[in-house]
């Protein structure tokens, strides 16, 4: 086992479990429609987009899988999918965009956000502006008005986020943000943000796909 993995072992374990005892007491029928995501009754699983993927979540069990019937081990993107339908409020999309720091508790946690995305945004696709188009474009992404390039794209069912770029020259380096869609405070808190924002990020940098065995502690030194 890697250390990031034995990491995520330990410290994923408890907040994983907190939120899978309280999803196994929600209603499903009120997660579905609270979230915008299919239920399906006879097979009790929930049926939820990622970046434009599908993903199982059964119930109670939470168990988790993949397109290709595969289970997603990793506690961290677990948790966050427990976290969504947990707390969905059934609000759609707005179509207004708001910083991290406008989101409740925001100022709080912008530092670690900052770091662990914003400035990890910069460096990876800052300078690899072809490879940004060319993921988002397969994704159907949209691609809008700002910085050197932008695109705004569904994170989960009625959540969405526009990642900005700014390409570095000889006089500035490449900088990046990232913006969500005012609703987004209806379904994750800003604690939750900071790893949603590290898992899109990775998902992009591998291509569209969510990287094998990801984990909340894998990629942030590199």
């Amino acid at each position: 086992m890697t250390a990031s993995k034995d990491i995520d072992n330990r410290q994923g374990r408890v907040p994983y479990e907190y939120i899978q005892n309280i999803f196994k007491n929600h209603n499903p029928k009120e997660m579905e429609k609270l979230t915008g995501v299919t239920y399906e009754e006879e097979r009790k699983t929930f049926k939820i987009r990622l970046m434009g993927k599908n993903y199982y979540v059964e119930y109670p069990s939470a168990d988790t899988f993949n397109e290709d019937g595969q289970e997603i081990k990793g506690y961290t993107i677990k948790t966050i999918f427990l976290r969504y339908l947990v707390n969905g409020k059934g609000i759609p999309p707005t179509g207004k965009d708001i910083t991290y720091k406008e989101i409740p508790g925001g100022h709080t946690y912008y530092p670690n956000f900052s770091s662990r995305t914003i400035a990890r945004l910069a460096k990876l696709f800052g300078d690899n502006l072809e490879f940004f188009q060319r993921i988002f474009e397969k994704m159907g992404a949209e691609r809008v008005k700002s910085g050197h390039m932008a695109y705004r794209f569904e994170f989960m069912n009625n959540v969405y986020m526009t990642f900005i770029v700014w390409q570095g020259d000889d006089e500035f380096s490449s900088s990046a943000n990232i913006l969500f869609d005012y609703n987004t405070i209806y379904y994750f808190n800003a604690e939750d943000l900071a790893v949603v924002g590290e898992v899109a990020i990775e998902i992009v940098r591998n291509g569209g796909e969510l990287p094998k065995g990801m984990t909340l502690y894998t990629y942030a030194d590199k």
